[in-house]
């Protein structure tokens, strides 16, 4: 199989490849490179944001690549702490200057609380994140985004966007790695024709450290990263492995291999891994 050319058909028939270059954590002055490189194997989904500080090189990278900028996939995401109409239509507008780019294939909330709130706020800004929605759909009407979605929701959240406004997410972009598996979060979102991607599926790089995972793969004969992204594959999910090494792009790609449904279920029951370093961020529990 080539696993670039698989895609899932988003609610409003857009093709979304299913496998992705994360770029967290990438520096602006380098990204180009790990962009350009990703593409030229066969990488068609480059996935971004405004709090990654690195759009102006990934924008550089998608236009100056092998290949056509409409044969790729780019994503970026609207900061977490812009919670209105405005600033969100900004903000938008700001990226694709950034980017250098007259439209994006999508764009997403990149958390439904301002990150300084996230695991310590009960307040989930539904009027909040209903304002930076319409910003999206305008944006979308406007032909600037071809697809609109969110990164994180909860159902609760989502429930909140399909209830009051006209377009339901098409994309919910949650962590889901093996140890830390929403299976109802990604069910719910499923049921809702929402496909679901998954964030840091090598678990911040802690899924090489785990005894469990790697005994798991050596039975397939397969890396940890290999068998992590595999996980999230199975799970009907879009995946998106964070690098910028050209050797680890390609392992993370060499996915011709199935776990077996009885494996699946032992990998969901793994308990839950240390983020060592990473355990700050609040994606993985920290807070800021």
């Amino acid at each position: 199989m080539n696993v670039f050319e698989e895609s899932y058909k988003l609610s409003n028939g857009v093709k979304i490849p299913k496998l992705a270059l994360g770029t967290w954590e990438i520096d602006d002055d380098q990204v180009a490179d790990a962009v350009r490189s990703a593409i030229e194997m066969g990488y068609r989904h480059i996935d971004t944001a405004q709090a990654y500080a690195n759009e102006r090189g990934v924008g550089e990278g998608v236009r100056t690549a092998s290949v056509p900028r409409e044969e790729i996939f780019v994503n970026s995401k609207i900061a977490a702490e812009i919670k209105n109409y405005d600033d969100a239509k900004k903000s938008i507008d700001e990226t694709l200057n950034k980017m250098g780019l007259d439209y994006l294939d999508m764009m997403i909330i990149h958390n439904p609380q301002p990150w300084a709130e996230v695991n310590q706020s009960d307040d989930r800004h539904f009027e909040g994140n209903l304002e930076v929605w319409r910003a999206l759909e305008d944006a979308m009407h406007e032909g600037k985004l071809r697809a609109i979605g969110v990164s994180s929701f909860q159902k609760e959240d989502l429930d909140n966007l399909i209830k009051n406004s006209d377009t339901k997410p098409m994309v919910n972009q949650i962590l889901s790695h093996i140890a830390a598996t929403p299976m109802d979060l990604i069910n719910y979102s499923h049921e809702n024709g929402i496909v679901v991607e998954a964030f840091s599926p090598i678990a911040h790089g802690q899924a090489l450290r785990s005894e469990a995972i790697q005994k798991m793969a050596a039975k397939y004969n397969v890396s940890a990263p290999q068998l992590s992204t595999r996980y999230d594959w199975q799970l009907d999910t879009v995946v998106l492995p964070k690098t910028s090494n050209p050797e680890h792009m390609k392992s993370n790609a060499e996915l011709d291999f199935v776990i077996s449904d009885e494996d699946m279920e032992i990998l969901k029951q793994v308990k839950p891994l240390d983020y060592g370093d990473a355990s700050v961020f609040p994606v993985f529990g920290g807070k800021m």
